[in-house]
């Protein structure tokens, strides 16, 4: 199932590649993702490697 999730811009859902990605944090409760789509919104995404 979560082999079928996406990084998708939240605004335009234009899909979000590497080239993006302008900020990366990790903490304990995850690696957080700054993307900046073409369309100026900013997604932020959480991974958690320990449930992956």
């Amino acid at each position: 199932m979560l082999e079928s999730i996406a990084c998708t811009c939240y605004r335009c859902d234009q899909p979000l590649a590497d080239d993006q990605l302008q900020l990366t944090m990790t903490t304990a409760g995850g690696t957080r993702r700054v993307y900046e789509c073409s369309c100026e919104a900013v997604t932020v995404t959480v991974v958690n490697e320990e449930r992956v």
